[in-house]
C-alpha cells in the first residue's frame, strides 16, 4: 500500500518545480517589460525662456531613454538571459542567474540617475538641444522612473533566485527527451501489445504440434479458421 504514494509525491514535487519556474519566467519578463515601457516615456521637462527676438518660452521633454540610454538594453539583455535560463542547466544556469541580478541591479541604478533634476539640466544643457540657453525650471515625473527601478529591482531578485535555486528546476530539453524501454521490455501502447500477441500464438501452434494436432487444418486461405 506504500508503494504508490512514492512516485505520487515525486509527480507532485515535479509539478511545483514546474509551476515556480513558470513563475519565475513571468516575474523576469515582466520586470523587462516594465523597465522597456518606461524607458520610453518622459520623465521631465526642461524649460527654458523665450529666444532673442521670441516672444515664447518653450519645454524639451526628455524621455527615460534620453535620461538613461542603457535602460533598454539592459531590459532586452535580460529577456535574452531569461530564455537562456530555460535552455541551460546546472552551473551555467546559476551563471545566467548572477547575471540577470548584475543586469536588473545597474537598470535600478540607472533609473535613478536619470530621475535626477540635474542628469535633466545636463542633458538639455551644453552639447544638448539647449545649447546656450538658460534653463528656469525643471519639471520632474516621478512615476516612471519608479517604474523603471522597481523592473530592475524585479530581475534582481528574479536572478537571485535563479542563481541559488535554479538547478532544482527542470530543463526545457527534458519535455522532448526519448524515453528509455520499460521495464517489461515492451514499449507502450499497441506497438507493445503486437509481439506479445504473436507470441503467444506462436506457442499456441508448438502445443498443438505436441498434442498431434495439425494447426492448419480448417484454415481458409487467409489463414484464419473456417
Amino acid at each position: 500500500m506504500t508503494a504508490p504514494v512514492a512516485p505520487a509525491r515525486t509527480g507532485a514535487a515535479r509539478g511545483g518545480t514546474r509551476r515556480g519556474l513558470l513563475a519565475w519566467v513571468a516575474a523576469g519578463v515582466l520586470g523587462a517589460a516594465l523597465i522597456l515601457l518606461a524607458s520610453g516615456r518622459v520623465w521631465a521637462e526642461v524649460a527654458y525662456p523665450p529666444a532673442p527676438g521670441a516672444t515664447r518660452s518653450g519645454t524639451v521633454a526628455l524621455s527615460g531613454g534620453d535620461l538613461a540610454p542603457v535602460l533598454s538594453p539592459l531590459a532586452l539583455a535580460c529577456l535574452a538571459a531569461v530564455v537562456a535560463v530555460l535552455a541551460t542547466r546546472g552551473l551555467w544556469r546559476r551563471v545566467v542567474g548572477a547575471l540577470i541580478a548584475l543586469l536588473g541591479a545597474a537598470a535600478a541604478v540607472a533609473a535613478g540617475q536619470g530621475a535626477s533634476p540635474s542628469r535633466a539640466v545636463e542633458v538639455a544643457g551644453p552639447g544638448g538641444t539647449l545649447t546656450g540657453l538658460a534653463k528656469t525650471a525643471v519639471s520632474a515625473m516621478p512615476a516612471w522612473p519608479i517604474a523603471a527601478a522597481a523592473g530592475g529591482l524585479a530581475l534582481t531578485a528574479a536572478g537571485a533566485v535563479a542563481a541559488a535555486r535554479g538547478g532544482r528546476w527542470p530543463a526545457m530539453s527534458e519535455r522532448y527527451e526519448r524515453r528509455g524501454p520499460r521495464p517489461d521490455g515492451a514499449a507502450s501502447g499497441e506497438r507493445g501489445e503486437r509481439p506479445a500477441r504473436s507470441e503467444r500464438s506462436e506457442r499456441s501452434l508448438w502445443d498443438a504440434l505436441d498434442q498431434g494436432v495439425d494447426p492448419t487444418e480448417g484454415e481458409g486461405p487467409d489463414g484464419r479458421q473456417g
